[in-house]
């Protein structure tokens, strides 16, 4: 079994890397590990963390994403990588057909569906407006204490495996087939078909000039995933190569914080953790609330260290984390 993606001429050309992570994604598959054992190393603390603290409307989201077997599609809409707010506004402005369809095979998947789910199906505004504040209330308790976190990981993962680009326009010579065939060892690029190899997908997805989004993800674990439905924006989540420390929060956190001031200064410690959120020089000014020009300055030290790289977009320079920087931020041992 398995999914063959089949691409058109038009198809390389418009496939894209994304350079961060999707929180609309990250929350689907942060529910799905959430309810498993996977991983212990890296989310053990934090499974222990979140399950005491999602509130009632959070905890139904458990129902809606099960660890096995099929998640609704509408659940990550493809406006979730411009931010959570726009996801969850795309969320509740999903076509009812879309709804219905999505959870009639949901109920086949599961073999059942709660009755709260019927308003959802209906397109019920207010079911839809609870079903987006508890995606937003379990992103604040799960995913918010954390983002950096995972951004991070996720701008390292890109930058040790030198997938800096956002396009295969970027990207040198034969370097798109190095991607694909780079991508995860389930993936199997025999042009013009990439396949997906698993028990869990099978069929065709032809592309037909839309191109496809390489999404990585810092919560999808050991197998890349996509959407059901064929007429939707095509995706493929594909997990990162995780550090081998744990989610934290607290006064862990708190303290490994202390330590980079103590290291780097707290000027440069904030830019520093700034850049793991992605930005461009005025944006990383406005955040540590200095003159753009003084945070040119620390931005160019930082850079110098080995910790950040620049690429210049039109006339904006933005700026992402090293390996190295990753591993610095997050309080990890370099030798």
């Amino acid at each position: 079994m398995g999914l063959r993606i089949h691409f058109g001429s038009e198809d390389v050309v418009r496939t894209r890397l994304a350079q961060t992570p999707d929180p609309m994604w990250e929350v689907l598959l942060s529910l799905h590990m959430l309810q498993t054992t996977d991983g212990p190393l890296v989310f053990d603390r934090w499974r222990r963390e979140v399950r005491g603290r999602l509130d009632p409307g959070a905890r139904r989201l458990l129902a809606l994403a099960p660890p096995r077997g099929y998640s609704p599609d509408f659940l990550t809409p493809a406006a979730g990588a411009g931010g959570l707010d726009l996801g969850i506004s795309a969320l509740l402005s999903t076509p009812r057909g879309r709804l219905r369809d999505d959870l009639t095979q949901f109920a086949v998947s599961q073999g059942h569906t709660a009755s709260w789910m019927r308003g959802i199906a209906d397109g019920d505004p207010d079911a839809l407006k609870g079903l987006g504040e508890a995606v937003r209330s379990y992103y604040r308790v799960a995913l918010a204490p954390h983002w950096s976190r995972v951004r991070a990981e996720v701008t390292a993962d890109l930058a040790a495996r030198g997938r800096m680009t956002r396009t295969v326009a970027d990207l040198p010579s034969g370097a798109f087939d190095h991607l694909l065939r780079t991508l995860h060892p389930t993936l199997e690029w025999s042009p013009p078909v990439l396949i997906m190899h698993g028990p869990h997908v099978e069929g065709d997805l032809h592309l037909d000039g839309r191109g496809l989004l390489l999404l990585p993800s810092f919560f999808c674990w050991r197998k890349p995933t996509v959407l059901r439905s064929r007429d939707l924006p095509p995706v493929v989540v594909y997990p990162i190569e995780h550090s081998p420390s744990q989610l934290i929060t607290g006064r862990e956190a708190s303290g490994r914080g202390q330590a980079l001031v103590a290291l780097l200064g707290r000027t440069r410690a904030t830019l520093l953790e700034a850049v793991a959120e992605g930005g461009t020089t005025t944006e990383l000014a406005r955040t540590a609330d200095i003159a753009a020009a003084t945070a040119s300055h620390h931005v160019s030290v930082l850079r110098e260290a080995g910790l950040l790289i620049t690429r210049r977009v039109g006339g904006a320079a933005h700026h992402t984390l090293t390996p190295l920087g990753a591993q610095l931020l997050n309080g990890r041992r370099v030798a």
